[in-house]
């Protein structure tokens, strides 16, 4: 494969040029160079970045793809290792948030308060919580004022009631999941754009409420993902976001 120029490598994976000039600066990619200076990326550079967005895909930081990847490679076995430690971290987590709640649920309907154990378990279901909601402001302060943020908040608040943010949150990432999982595909094509469609009808909600501000604003955010995604995961990988601007933008075939 002969190398090509940031501009191609931008096209066939989705990635913006200042994310792959971001990779390079944290050591996860390494760019070679023209005889005018120019970055040019080879078939080995190519396959480095889709491992670099597979693995962020499955929730990985930069810096733990980096220990991943290292200078020899992917390294599988490690991967899988640190994967079924999440995801039974994850279980256990998940088991034991179950059983406190169920507990707590009992005695209330037994007329009981719930025991001290249960009670400092849904205390600490509550920690988690505000420390993503802590962890998305750190996030938003980098992209928007305060003022921006207020009129972010004023503006959700005429969400409609009822809305399951927990919900909505597992619809994206199922989304997000299916999406790059069919990636590659062609913007135009029938496929890509039902993916369309289920994005703006999960979108609909922002949409009802959100100014044009909110939306240039939450674009910028997620066109610099690369930037904060190991401060927080991001609801969908950045190729995603990529194939979903080009589609969006291409004309059904």
């Amino acid at each position: 494969m002969e190398t090509l120029p940031i501009t191609e490598i931008c096209r066939r994976t989705g990635l913006s040029a200042r994310a792959l000039r971001f990779y390079e600066s944290r050591g996860l990619l390494t760019a070679q160079r023209s005889a005018a200076g120019q970055r040019r990326y080879g078939a080995a550079e190519l396959a480095r970045l889709h491992q670099i967005t597979a693995l962020k895909g499955a929730g990985f930081g930069l810096t733990r793809i980096g220990e991943l990847l290292g200078a020899d490679g992917l390294d599988l076995a490690a991967v899988i290792e640190a994967q079924l430690g999440h995801l039974e971290a994850g279980r256990r987590e998940l088991d034991a948030a179950s059983c406190s709640l169920k507990a707590a649920q009992a005695a209330l309907a037994a007329g009981r308060l719930p025991d001290l154990d249960s009670f400092c378990d849904l205390i600490k279901q509550g920690a988690r919580t505000m420390t993503d909601q802590a962890a998305w402001k750190t996030v938003a302060d980098r992209y928007f004022t305060n003022d921006e943020q207020e009129k972010w908040a004023d503006k959700m608040a005429a969400v409609p009631a009822g809305f399951d943010q927990n919900d909505y949150s597992a619809k994206w990432a199922d989304l997000g999941t299916r999406i790059a999982a069919a990636l590659p595909m062609a913007p135009a094509s029938a496929a890509a754009q039902a993916f369309v469609k289920e994005w703006q009808v999960l979108l609909s909600p922002f949409a009802k409420v959100a100014t044009p501000a909110m939306w240039a604003g939450a674009s910028t955010m997620y066109d610099r993902m690369d930037e904060w995604s190991g401060d927080m995961k991001p609801p969908f990988p950045s190729d995603v976001w990529g194939f979903i601007k080009a589609a969006s933008g291409a004309k059904a075939g």
